[in-house]
C-alpha cells in the first residue's frame, strides 16, 4: 500500500474525492478541509493499492492538482486493515508487479544527477578496482562493483528513452559522460603515483589471472549485461532494491574502467581497448535491457 497525499484547490476537492471514492484501491479516505497554506486549498490523504496508484495519479493529475496543488506518496510498510486488504484484493493485478512511472521517474531522477556525493562514490570505486586489478585480488574487484552508483543514470537514460523524456536521457548521460572520465583521471594519477613509490606494482599485471574477466569482452559480457539490466529495473519498479546489490556485483563497468587505467599506466594498450570495450558494452547492455523491461 501507498499513502497519498493530494493539497487540493476548494473547488476541485469534491472532484477529486469522487475520483478517489470511485476507485476499488482506496481504503482510508479522509479530508482536511482548509488545512493547507501553501498552495492554500484542502488536504485529501487515503491508502491507495500499489496497483491502483498509476491510474489514480493520472486521473487526479486530470485536475491539474500538480500545478495548481501538490501530490505525494509515502510507501507503507505495515497497514493492519480489512479495509486496506480489500482495496488490495479488489485493485486489478498484484502490487509487486506495478510500475508506478511517477515513482520510478522521481528515482531514476534523483539517483542520476551528477552530484558530488555521485562523484565521490565512483572515484572511491574506481580506486577500489584498480587497487583489486594491481594486487589480483577478486574480493577488493567485487567491493568496487558494489560502491558504483552508476546504475541510477542507466536506468535514467531507460526510462527517459520509454517515456520520451529527453530531460532524464541527457541528466544520465552527463553523470556518466562526466562522472566516468573524471573517476578515471582521479585514478590515474594514484595509480601513477602508487606506481612511482613502489606502492602499487603495475608490472605485475601481466600475471594477474584473477583480474582477466575484467577486460575479456564477448558475448558473454552482452548476456550478463542485458541480465543485469533487466534485473535492476525489476527491482527499481517492483521496490525490491535489495536486488541491486546483486546487479551490481554482476556487471563490470567500474572494474573495467580501473583496469583500463591499470593497463594504460604499464603500457599494455591492448587490454585497455578490451576493458573500454568492456565498459561500452555493459553500459549499452544494461540501458537496453532496461528500457525493454
Amino acid at each position: 500500500m501507498l499513502h497519498l497525499r493530494a493539497v487540493c484547490p476548494p473547488d476541485r476537492t469534491e472532484e477529486a474525492v469522487k475520483i478517489l471514492r470511485a476507485h476499488a484501491g482506496t481504503a482510508h479516505l479522509v479530508v482536511h478541509h482548509g488545512v493547507a497554506v501553501e498552495p492554500e486549498g484542502d488536504l485529501i490523504e487515503a491508502d491507495i493499492a500499489r496497483e491502483a496508484t498509476d491510474e489514480i495519479i493520472e486521473s487526479l493529475c486530470g485536475l491539474d492538482l500538480d500545478h495548481t496543488g501538490g501530490i505525494t506518496l509515502e510507501a507503507l510498510d505495515t497497514a493492519v486493515s480489512d479495509a486496506a486488504d480489500k482495496a488490495e484484493e479488489a485493485a486489478p493485478g498484484e502490487g509487486a508487479d506495478a510500475v508506478v512511472w511517477q515513482e520510478l521517474v522521481g528515482r531514476t531522477g534523483e539517483e542520476s544527477r551528477l552530484t558530488w556525493t555521485f562523484q565521490a562514490f565512483l572515484t572511491i570505486a574506481c580506486l577500489l578496482a584498480a587497487v583489486g586489478v594491481i594486487t589480483n585480488s577478486s574480493v577488493t574487484i567485487v567491493g568496487a562493483m558494489v560502491v558504483g552508483p552508476e546504475f541510477g543514470p542507466l536506468a535514467a537514460i531507460a526510462v527517459g528513452l520509454v517515456l520520451r523524456r529527453g530531460d532524464l536521457v541527457k541528466q544520465g548521460g552527463v553523470a556518466l559522460l562526466g562522472g566516468f572520465p573524471i573517476a578515471m583521471v582521479v585514478t590515474l594519477g594514484v595509480v601513477v603515483v602508487g606506481n612511482v613509490t613502489g606502492v602499487l606494482e603495475v608490472d605485475k599485471l601481466a600475471n594477474n589471472h584473477e583480474a582477466d574477466f575484467v577486460y575479456q569482452v564477448g558475448i558473454a559480457s552482452l548476456i550478463i549485461a542485458l541480465l543485469a539490466g533487466a534485473a535492476g529495473m525489476l527491482s527499481m519498479t517492483s521496490a525490491k532494491s535489495a536486488a541491486l546489490v546483486g546487479v551490481f556485483i554482476s556487471v563490470t563497468t567500474v572494474p573495467a574502467a580501473g583496469y583500463a587505467v591499470v593497463a594504460a599506466v604499464a603500457g599494455q594498450w591492448d587490454r585497455c581497448l578490451y576493458s573500454a570495450g568492456q565498459l561500452l558494452v555493459n553500459l549499452i547492455g544494461i540501458v537496453a535491457a532496461a528500457a525493454i523491461v
